[in-house]
Protein backbone atom coordinates (compact mmCIF):
# COMPACT_ATOMS: atom_id res chain seq x y z
CA UNK A 1 0.00 0.00 0.00
CA UNK A 2 2.65 2.16 0.91
CA UNK A 3 4.68 1.81 -2.39
CA UNK A 4 0.62 2.93 -4.01
CA UNK A 5 0.63 5.75 -2.15
CA UNK A 6 4.21 6.75 -3.09
CA UNK A 7 3.81 6.57 -6.57
CA UNK A 8 0.59 8.67 -6.58
CA UNK A 9 2.51 11.28 -4.69
CA UNK A 10 5.00 11.21 -7.46
CA UNK A 11 2.82 10.90 -10.44
CA UNK A 12 1.12 14.14 -9.05
CA UNK A 13 4.12 15.61 -8.72
CA UNK A 14 5.16 14.93 -12.26
CA UNK A 15 1.61 16.26 -13.50
CA UNK A 16 1.65 19.44 -12.06
CA UNK A 17 5.36 20.01 -13.06
CA UNK A 18 4.43 18.43 -16.72
CA UNK A 19 1.46 20.64 -16.86
CA UNK A 20 3.40 23.95 -16.01
CA UNK A 21 6.59 23.29 -18.29
CA UNK A 22 4.11 23.06 -20.89
CA UNK A 23 1.95 25.86 -20.23
CA UNK A 24 5.57 28.02 -19.69
CA UNK A 25 6.73 27.46 -22.98
CA UNK A 26 3.41 27.90 -24.98
CA UNK A 27 2.76 24.65 -25.58
CA UNK A 28 -0.47 24.75 -23.36
CA UNK A 29 -2.62 27.05 -22.73
CA UNK A 30 -3.56 27.98 -19.00
CA UNK A 31 -6.95 28.02 -19.70
CA UNK A 32 -7.28 24.77 -21.89
CA UNK A 33 -8.85 21.92 -20.74
CA UNK A 34 -6.01 20.02 -20.95
CA UNK A 35 -3.82 21.69 -18.86
CA UNK A 36 -6.94 22.36 -15.92
CA UNK A 37 -6.88 18.05 -16.33
CA UNK A 38 -3.28 17.28 -15.27
CA UNK A 39 -3.68 20.25 -12.91
CA UNK A 40 -6.91 18.41 -11.21
CA UNK A 41 -5.62 14.96 -11.83
CA UNK A 42 -2.25 15.91 -10.25
CA UNK A 43 -3.88 17.73 -7.31
CA UNK A 44 -5.61 14.53 -6.92
CA UNK A 45 -3.02 12.06 -6.39
CA UNK A 46 -1.10 14.46 -4.31
CA UNK A 47 -4.53 15.03 -1.84
CA UNK A 48 -4.19 11.31 -1.65
CA UNK A 49 -0.23 10.99 -0.93
CA UNK A 50 -0.79 13.75 1.73
CA UNK A 51 -3.54 12.88 3.93
CA UNK A 52 -1.74 9.14 4.10
CA UNK A 53 1.23 10.56 5.28
CA UNK A 54 -0.26 13.21 7.64
CA UNK A 55 0.74 16.19 5.75
CA UNK A 56 -2.43 18.34 5.96
CA UNK A 57 -1.02 21.90 5.36
CA UNK A 58 0.01 19.87 1.50
CA UNK A 59 -3.46 18.29 1.86
CA UNK A 60 -5.58 21.51 2.14
CA UNK A 61 -3.23 23.47 -0.38
CA UNK A 62 -3.77 20.55 -2.65
CA UNK A 63 -7.74 20.70 -2.47
CA UNK A 64 -7.82 24.29 -3.32
CA UNK A 65 -6.04 23.37 -6.11
CA UNK A 66 -8.28 20.64 -7.41
CA UNK A 67 -11.52 23.01 -6.86
CA UNK A 68 -9.57 25.97 -9.13
CA UNK A 69 -8.57 23.02 -11.75
CA UNK A 70 -12.35 21.83 -11.49
CA UNK A 71 -13.94 24.96 -11.49
CA UNK A 72 -11.51 26.11 -14.70
CA UNK A 73 -12.38 22.64 -16.46
CA UNK A 74 -16.01 23.53 -16.49
CA UNK A 75 -15.07 26.87 -17.62
CA UNK A 76 -13.14 25.40 -20.30
CA UNK A 77 -15.23 22.35 -21.13
CA UNK A 78 -18.41 25.08 -21.20
CA UNK A 79 -16.10 27.03 -24.30
CA UNK A 80 -15.40 24.00 -26.24
CA UNK A 81 -19.13 23.42 -26.73
CA UNK A 82 -20.18 27.15 -27.33
CA UNK A 83 -16.73 26.80 -29.91
CA UNK A 84 -18.34 23.61 -31.57
CA UNK A 85 -22.12 24.59 -31.79
CA UNK A 86 -20.95 28.10 -33.49
CA UNK A 87 -19.44 26.28 -35.94
CA UNK A 88 -21.96 23.67 -37.30
CA UNK A 89 -23.70 26.94 -37.39
CA UNK A 90 -21.35 28.53 -39.74
CA UNK A 91 -21.41 25.52 -42.18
Amino acid sequence: MEILIETFGWLGSALLILAYLLNSFNYLAAQSLWYQAMNFAGGGLLIINTIFLGAYPSSALNIVWVIIAGVNMLQASRKEKGANALEIVKS
